[in-house]
């Protein structure tokens, strides 16, 4: 029960983290925590747990801390600034890929003590890499699209809830799927992957309901740029 007990506290200070993050930063701050968490989510991605007696990775709090600050940015401030949003954090993936796979190719001193441990964490198959990226985009561009599209029907404030799980239990459905099947697909045995695949996404459709409060409490702080724009 380990696991379980100190989870609840590691999605407590995620949550709280990307409060501070946007309490003090503004939107500068949520782009930056959607930079951070893209790398860290896919660094914590390699570590597998057990819980309840079911095998899953890690990375999907903060993976979901992504949702959390594509949708606050499409209430506050637009659609558009949203998807730039997206595009950031797939440019931020994309760039450590690239960089941290150069960074391996070269020979180590005879003194070195990192590389090996650097491989372990970014030596990853390129389909793991890959599989990230198109979960990503298409997962994140779906929320976007849907948080405006629920939005149309169920616009009252007190309705934030309805359009931030809304859209992002279902994109993230479509994430783990996506993800799961190029990353993990032939890897592991079915049973395996089947049980990584419904811990995956049963502990983003947590982590969506659990993040509702604390970005109806992110909503509620002010900033110069919180006027939103019609249309944007």
């Amino acid at each position: 029960m380990f696991n379980f007990y100190f989870g609840i506290g590691f999605a407590l200070v995620n949550f709280i983290l990307f409060l501070m993050c946007y309490k003090w930063f503004g939107k500068a701050g949520l782009f930056a925590w959607i930079a951070a968490a893209t790398i860290l989510a896919n660094l914590q991605v390699v570590k597998t747990i057990e819980m309840f007696g079911l095998v899953m990775t890690l990375g999907n709090v903060i993976y979901g801390t992504i949702y959390l600050a594509t949708d606050l940015i499409n209430e506050k401030y637009g659609e558009k600034e949203a998807k730039k949003g997206v595009w950031f954090g797939f440019f931020t993936l994309m760039m450590t890929t690239i960089i941290m796979q150069m960074v391996l190719v070269f020979e180590p001193h005879e003194s070195d003590f990192a590389n090996p441990h650097l491989e372990a964490l970014f030596g990853l198959l390129p389909r793991l890499a890959i599989g990230s990226l198109t979960a990503y985009l298409v997962s994140q561009y779906l929320d976007v699209k849907l948080f405006g599209e629920i939005k149309k029907r169920f616009s009252r404030p007190d309705q934030l809830w309805i359009r931030n799980n809304g859209s992002t239990m279902v994109s993230q459905l479509i994430d783990t799927l996506i993800f799961c099947t190029i990353a993990f697909a032939g890897v592991f045995s079915w049973d395996v992957w089947l049980q990584i695949f419904f811990t995956t996404y049963v502990i983003k459709f947590v982590v969506s309901a659990a993040s509702t409060p604390f970005i109806y409490i992110a909503r509620g702080f002010n900033h110069p740029e919180d006027t939103p724009k019609p249309g944007v």
